[in-house]
Parts: C-alpha cells; sequence; structure tokens
C-alpha cells in the first residue's frame, strides 16, 4: 500500500508564510513527478506546483515568486514554501505523486491539508 500524509497547514498571515509538506510511504520503487494542488472554497482544484525528480519545477502564475517547490528523494517527500501569503491562497491544499510499485506508474493523492490566510 502507498500512502501520501501531508502535514503544516493551518493559519496563515496575510504577507507571513506557511511550508507545507507531504511524505509517502509505504510499497515504493521510485517516484517521478510530485506536485500540489489547491481547491479554494467554492471552487475546481487548481494545480500550484509540480517537480521533476530532477527538480524542475512548474508554477502557476498566480503564485510564481512567492511559492517554491522542493522534495527530499531519500525521503520521498515535496515541500511547499509559501511566502508572501494573501487571502486567496485560502483553499485546502493537496500533493500527489507519480509513484512507481513496479514497471508502471501510479498517481496518488494525499488527504489534503486546509490554509487559511486571514488578519
Amino acid at each position: 500500500q502507498v500512502q501520501l500524509v501531508e502535514s503544516g497547514g493551518g493559519l496563515g498571515q496575510p504577507g507571513g508564510s506557511l511550508r507545507l509538506s507531504c511524505a509517502a510511504s509505504g510499497s515504493i520503487f521510485t517516484i517521478s513527478l510530485m506536485g500540489w494542488y489547491r481547491q479554494p472554497p467554492g471552487k475546481q482544484r487548481e494545480l500550484v506546483a509540480t517537480i521533476t525528480r530532477g527538480g524542475n519545477a512548474n508554477y502557476a502564475d498566480s503564485v510564481k515568486g512567492r511559492f517554491t517547490i522542493s522534495r527530499d528523494n531519500a525521503k520521498n517527500t515535496v515541500y511547499l514554501q509559501m511566502n508572501s501569503l494573501n487571502p486567496e491562497d485560502t483553499a485546502v491544499y493537496y500533493c500527489n505523486a507519480d509513484i512507481f510499485r513496479g514497471p508502471y506508474s501510479a498517481r496518488y493523492w494525499g488527504q489534503g491539508t486546509q490554509v487559511t490566510v486571514s488578519s
């Protein structure tokens, strides 16, 4: 079995910072793409950022220059450093990972962690 567990959400101040973590565990051979998505209240889930195993990152325009995605391959963990937070960043944040347990990969999702930006 494979499990993705997120942590680090909560209440953030406008202009402040939060750091999310997501650790994958279980029967894992290797992980290729990892990423973060978010679902604001009343809206659809949207891409925040992705990162390849080699460290190439891609960001949504709305978070470029404010958020940084990184990963630790040895720990099967992906991080999201969120700076200069604003109320529009309020959402449930989900991590995902394309995990190989054999010759083929499957996409797994975390359970989500709430981020609320408010003064």
